[in-house]
């Protein structure tokens, strides 16, 4: 069952079926987001510091197209099938969040 909270939804997402790979690949990256603070608390070389903090940034960015694009196949198109307001609600959702990521 799925329920509506606001513009929250909870229930089985466009991600769920991916939750474990997405859980290790967030865990992979707060390992990489560590070795930052224990980079900075050791006095690591700056240009060292910051290439570690691209590949983070690279690292997250990966992971939200990744997570947009489930959104897209799973709650878009299921929006796109009742169509009318709903699918309207849910593109302009998307592209919200589509903004959100390009401004980052």
């Amino acid at each position: 069952m799925t329920t509506t909270t606001g513009t929250e939804t909870q229930g089985p997402h466009g991600y769920s079926p991916q939750k474990s790979e997405h859980l290790k690949r967030l865990r992979r990256i707060e390992g990489q987001i560590r070795g930052l603070q224990r980079m900075v608390d050791e006095d690591t070389y700056c240009i060292d510091v910051l290439t570690q903090v691209s590949a983070s940034t690279k690292a997250l960015q990966s992971f939200a197209l990744a997570l947009l694009e489930e959104h897209l196949r799973h709650c878009v198109a299921a929006a796109a099938e009742q169509g009318g307001a709903e699918l309207d609600a849910k593109v302009a959702e998307a592209g919200s969040a589509i903004s959100r990521l390009l401004r980052s």
